[in-house]
């Protein structure tokens, strides 16, 4: 129970500081549902059942470049070995915002790749229909064969969006890393997902 008083004081901290439910899940990683769960849980008498989720911290990898760069060469190696299967290159690592952007950095590096940088939009959390944008700032994905690294992958919706985008805009999205999925997925959206640590809950 401590952790759980530990995540809700977290949640409302970071909804005080502006933050809506969508960023509070991905700053968490936990669902929006489970996110939503923890900031109305104090403000209720009678609490409702939890959400089926698990919280990831990796803050002790985070905090650390050493950590993530042998983080980050453990993924590069998983993904070689995906891609020698199918006899596909990369020549773009392309990294979610906020969290994904520090090990796609540091893959494109390990890869000899360019790197992209994906924004999820959160003004309108509500809006299915709603995805992101690629930063301009970053190398051109158009006609590149692509790789998207993220930290967690929770429902894979906005991974889904990624590879989503990338068609659009004429990219081919090779292969997935991400450190933890939380899904349990092979692939998503038909591109091969790989993960260092792979949570399945059995009920």
């Amino acid at each position: 129970m401590k952790n759980i008083d530990k995540l809700i004081r977290k949640a409302e901290e970071l909804q005080a500081n502006g933050l809506v439910t969508r960023q509070i899940a991905d700053e968490l990683n936990v669902s929006r549902e489970t996110a939503t769960w923890l900031l109305t849980r104090s403000k209720k008498e009678e609490a409702s059942p939890a959400p089926k989720d698990i919280s990831v911290n990796w803050s002790s990898i985070g905090k650390s470049s050493f950590r993530l760069r042998h983080i980050s060469i453990a993924l590069c190696d998983m993904v070689v070995e995906t891609l020698e299967k199918t006899d596909q290159d990369v020549e773009m690592v392309v990294g979610i915002g906020l969290s994904g952007v520090p090990l796609a950095s540091l893959m494109a590096d390990e890869m000899g790749s360019e790197l992209s940088v994906y924004h999820a939009y959160n003004e309108h959390e509500d809006d299915e229909n709603t995805r992101g944008a690629f930063s301009r700032n970053f190398g051109s994905i158009k006609g590149k064969s692509c790789v998207i690294v993220d930290d967690v992958i929770t429902t894979g919706r906005t991974v889904s969006d990624v590879v989503t985008d990338l068609r659009l805009a004429g990219a081919k999205p090779v292969a997935i890393a991400v450190l933890v999925d939380k899904s349990g997925s092979e692939e998503i959206a038909e591109v091969p997902v790989q993960s260092l640590v792979s949570i399945v809950r059995v009920d």
